[in-house]
């Protein structure tokens, strides 16, 4: 009886020490229930205030914000809630709870505070301006000393990125599952522009002068002739940086950039056997390489061959970057009696100026009053906190899309910006991608063989199709699309449209070098033409296979080419040419 007496008393305790810790358990679920809601609540009233980028009013809003987040933590960080994150049933629901609670807090209390003062320093002018910036100048000094706080907040929301990433939404309840995946999308959503001020941040008051003056080149990149970069080196910009303020100090056309007698750098083997010579001869053909870096190095060895004058750094942009900021801020440029903006430029640019102007220099000359009148704009854009926002909203979706890269001469800040995606490195980095990193993407890029300026026609579409999703050997297909739709006339156009006639095809066709890129150290399968096989040249460049074949289309016809590639964890990144019709990076995924 004795011993049948203590089993009791030992059973009566475990159910009531059962007891006790399910109510305080329930407590503490209702309490960090209660508590996200109650930030939810806050974080959709905040949403005009976001919107309308009132720093004042998000300010005043914190503390309550931070008082809930806080409350949802402490609720979900007892010791009884751990234990119960390993109960059947409801404990991955508990554990999605509490790193949900645990992200809202760190972003709130760790990352949003810092962030609101970056945000006010540039769009309130709480930071100190430029000193002795020359008249004309674009004042960024507020955005470098924003850039700690900034990299500070994308740190953190990186840190609850890889947080929820371990979490399975497949294994929550409703109640849970939305709710997380709401924010684990919310943060992806966010991850390419995080990456972009990752990168800068750090080295953002370097590169804006805060050690001394900077030179800059800025290439404008020419989509009517394409290259791997985007298109040819159509002009070259000097920017010049000094104490947290960015001039425009002087332009050059290609014209006055003419060949040199020997490659700028020294070229490998490598590079030799695919692009030849050109690739360190002609600065416009810098940007044949689909690695930023190194065609940035070229540029900056031309550049000082070419002028004696040494380079810091290196930009590069499209033209439809440019229209982008006009449109989202509203503005237009004037160039010899025209406005332009949007569409209208991009047809001025890159199909108008080379009807209008039979002599290469006028053409140049005109391009610079556009390039004058459009960072006058901007600048006076950046003064402005509406149209600034826009302009960063602008320039951030740029460098997702791989129309924006930068280079710096520094080695220390070169690896900063090779780490991530506004660096460009396709060939000598391994930054992440939105499926994985550069190393396992691969490549699709394109080089005008015509010589002329044919490109503003041309429609080219990168799509992935997933197949044998759910398998150990999923793989993707990789279509590239050509669509040359010139108008009826062309053939009549004049030569510095039409190209020089070396590439073999008649007047108003148009030639163009595909190259696909694998993975490295992979392979590249066998490519078809609208369905059938063709070969073409093979080469391997930095442990990547690559194939190489020519597209001709005569006036108004398409085709298609299409190549099969391994997708290790039924996900692949694609890093392809930007052109007018397609950004420079395409991505596929199996459902999951």
């Amino acid at each position: 009886m004795a011993v049948r007496r203590r089993v009791l008393i030992a059973v009566a305790v475990v159910l009531a020490g059962a007891l006790v810790a399910g109510g305080w358990l329930a407590f503490r679920v209702y309490q960090a229930g209660t508590a996200l809601r109650d930030l939810r609540a806050a974080a959709d009233g905040a949403r005009p205030e976001v919107d309308a980028l009132d720093v004042g009013a998000l300010e005043a809003r914190l503390p309550a914000l931070q008082d809930a987040a806080a409350r949802a933590a402490a609720a979900s960080d007892d010791p009884v809630w751990r234990l119960a994150e390993h109960l059947p049933l409801v404990g991955d629901d508990l554990t999605a709870v509490a790193v949900v609670s645990s992200a809202a807090d760190g972003l709130v209390r760790d990352a949003a505070p810092g962030l609101l003062a970056a945000v006010a320093a540039v769009v309130d002018g709480r930071a100190e301006p430029a000193t002795n910036a020359p008249s004309g100048w674009v004042d960024l000094a507020a955005l470098a000393d924003a850039a700690p706080a900034a990299a500070r907040a994308a740190d953190v929301v990186d840190r609850l990125r890889a947080d929820l990433a371990a979490i399975d939404p497949d294994g929550l309840v409703g109640p849970v599952a939305g709710p997380v995946a709401d924010l684990r999308g919310a943060l992806d959503g966010s991850a390419g522009s995080l990456a972009a001020v990752q990168d800068v941040a750090g080295v953002l008051p370097g590169l804006l002068g805060a050690d001394g003056p900077r030179t800059y080149l800025l290439l404008s990149l020419n989509p009517a002739e394409l290259r791997a970069q985007g298109g040819i080196v159509g002009a070259v910009a000097v920017l010049q940086a000094a104490d947290g303020a960015v001039g425009l100090v002087g332009q050059r056309g290609t014209v006055d950039l003419p060949e040199l007698a020997a490659p700028s750098l020294p070229l490998t083997d490598a590079e030799l056997g695919l692009h030849g010579e050109r690739l360190g001869r002609w600065v416009q053909d810098a940007a044949l390489t689909p690695d930023f870096p190194r065609a940035a190095e070229l540029a900056a060895a031309f550049w000082e061959e070419s002028t004696g004058q040494r380079a810091d750094g290196v930009l590069a942009a499209d033209p439809v970057v440019v229209a982008d900021l006009l449109a989202a801020t509203g503005r237009t440029v004037q160039a010899d009696g025209a406005e332009l903006g949007g569409d209208t430029l991009l047809r001025a640019l890159l199909r108008d100026a080379y009807l209008a102007y039979g002599d290469p220099r006028w053409g140049d000359a005109f391009y610079a009053q556009v390039a004058t009148a459009a960072f006058a704009v901007l600048r006076d854009a950046a003064a402005d906190p509406a149209t600034a926002r826009a302009a960063a909203e602008v320039l951030l979706h740029a460098v997702d899309q791989r129309r924006v890269r930068l280079w710096s001469a520094d080695p220390a800040e070169q690896a900063r910006l090779a780490a991530g995606p506004l660096g460009g490195a396709f060939l000598s980095g391994d930054a992440p991608t939105p499926t994985g990193r550069v190393g396992g993407a691969v490549g699709v890029f394109l080089d005008d063989a015509t010589a002329g300026k044919l490109g503003y026609d041309l429609a080219a579409t990168v799509t992935v199709t997933m197949e044998a999703c759910g398998t150990p050997d999923a793989r993707a297909r990789v279509d590239l699309a050509l669509d040359y739709r010139p108008p009826a006339d062309v053939a009549a156009y004049p030569a510095q449209v039409l190209g020089d006639g070396r590439s073999g095809v008649p007047p108003g066709w148009l030639a163009t070098n595909v190259s696909f890129w694998s993975a490295r150290d992979g392979r590249v399968g066998e490519v078809r033409r609208d369905g059938l096989v063709v070969g073409g040249g093979r080469a391997t460049v930095a442990r990547r296979d690559v194939a190489v074949l020519t597209s001709r289309l005569a006036p108004g016809t398409a085709e298609t080419y299409s190549v099969s590639v391994p997708a290790p964890g039924g996900r692949v990144t694609v890093w392809t040419t930007p052109t007018l019709t397609g950004p420079g990076v395409v991505t596929g995924e199996c459902p999951a």
